[in-house]
């Protein structure tokens, strides 16, 4: 990678959330799902003037209505824009094929995989926290796309905790472990995964859920981030906190933000390609990129 490449600007891009509260079975629940939803759509509605959020609950929350705000999305969305989409309910797995509960007809893990498909932004991310979801993996993964399930098989089919945490991540600055002012979607796993055990712990009961990911488009979920497996979560920025989120609502600095936010990812992406590179380059385009940083950080400081 050349050292000038690094500094290239990057086109200002939006995010698209879709989020989708399905049946509860019962009031409790119902309840439940419902308010998550709500606190998610509110939080990414804050979150900044390039963020375009749906959000299905209730009733809204069909097959029927789903389809038309992917479809609307397919039309607006760019290629260098990002897509998150967030289910928050019960899934089932019957052995071959997963499915999200939802008033009507369900939607299969193979029908909402060609809804994602016929959107043109190329980065996406489906964070799936229903019983069930390891089972949704396998249709879901693809190369540029992140997946994160609240199962590690279709075979966990208990009412799942995770959603809470995913959503309490997102609340928490604790979250940002390294501090960057932006919640990773690697970070919001390892949060929501973290609180998830000890949940468990806390009562004393054995765990019914342990929450996977895929990241690369070709592999097995997996629990920890090796190997290459991490890499395009560690570099999804969920959402904006702090400073980074009141820059992403200044007219004046949001071409600053995505310039400094680009140098961040390509940092990750350097150090993740370290191995492959001779030494001097690593460390001449390692220290640019650290002192571009730098200076736009100075600048969004102003």
């Amino acid at each position: 990678m050349g050292v000038m490449a690094l500094f290239a600007a990057p086109a200002r891009a939006a995010t698209y959330y879709v989020t989708v509260a399905g049946l509860g079975g019962e009031p409790d629940y119902e309840q439940r799902f419902s308010s998550m939803a709500s606190d998610l759509d509110k939080l990414l509605k804050a979150s900044g003037a390039e963020s375009h959020v749906f959000t299905l609950s209730g009733s809204n929350a069909t097959l029927a209505h789903l389809n038309e705000t992917m479809a609307t999305i397919a039309k607006q969305a760019k290629p260098e824009d990002d897509l998150v989409v967030v289910l928050i309910g019960h899934g089932s797995y019957d052995g071959v094929e997963y499915k999200f509960n939802i008033p009507g007809p369900d939607v299969s893990a193979t029908q909402l995989a060609a809804l994602c498909d016929a959107v043109p932004a190329k980065r996406q991310l489906i964070v799936n926290t229903t019983s069930a979801s390891g089972g949704s993996v396998a249709a879901l993964e693809k190369p540029g796309r992140g997946v994160v399930a609240a199962t590690k098989s279709g075979t966990e089919k208990n009412a799942t905790v995770f959603a809470r945490y995913w959503v309490e991540a997102l609340h928490d600055p604790e979250a940002d472990l390294d501090k960057n002012e932006a919640i990773s979607a690697m970070e919001a796993f390892q949060y929501a995964d973290r609180k998830t055990a000890s949940f468990y712990e806390s009562l004393k009961r054995l765990a019914t859920e342990h929450p996977v990911f895929e990241d690369t488009g070709k592999g097995e979920p997996t629990r920890t981030a090796a190997n290459g497996e991490g890499s395009f979560l560690s570099n999804f920025a969920v959402l904006r906190i702090g400073n980074n989120q009141r820059a992403a609502n200044d007219p004046a600095k949001r071409d600053l933000l995505a310039k400094k936010e680009e140098i961040e990812s390509q940092i990750d992406k350097l150090k993740y390609e370290k191995a492959a590179m001779p030494p001097q380059e690593y460390q001449r385009a390692l220290t640019a990129a650290l002192l571009e940083l730098a200076r736009l950080q100075q600048e969004l400081d102003k």
